[in-house]
């Protein structure tokens, strides 16, 4: 992931233009790619997911590059692969690590390890938000 980061920038894009997103381990992978990477990046959309390695937090974030940076985390209530408990004890560790105010811990209820229309829409709304047309 982090070649594709630096691919991108050689074709211009700058860092701050770029968001990382998954599902499940996509999203975990998110999540650990981009706290540990060493360009500033626009955000992390962390769906049904959680931090690998945890325990390694704060101190492998790379010095704090991407202390900043926003993260929108989503996690359906009743995801039996992924317990939306897991989902809760990233955003708590995600806070410690980054901005506290920067993380966003969306619950949807009903939901499976899956995704929904409202949970597609905040993702929107987060992207939108953050990379605005240029």
């Amino acid at each position: 992931v982090k070649a594709i980061i630096e691919h991108e920038m050689k074709n211009g894009i700058p860092p701050n233009r770029i968001i990382l997103g998954g599902f499940s381990q996509g999203g975990a992978l998110s999540l650990y790619t981009a706290l540990t990477c060493q360009h500033q990046l626009a955000g992390i959309v962390a769906l049904s997911c959680w931090l690998p390695l945890h325990k390694a937090f704060p101190q492998a974030a790379n010095n704090g590059v991407n202390k900043d940076i926003a993260i929108l985390q989503c996690h359906g209530e009743l995801d039996p692969m992924i317990p939306v408990r897991f989902g809760a004890l990233t955003a708590e560790k995600l806070k410690s690590v980054v901005t506290p105010t920067k993380v966003q811990f969306k619950t949807f209820p009903g939901v499976m390890h899956s995704s929904c229309p409202q949970e597609m829409m905040a993702v929107k709304e987060f992207i939108e938000k953050l990379l605005p047309r240029i």
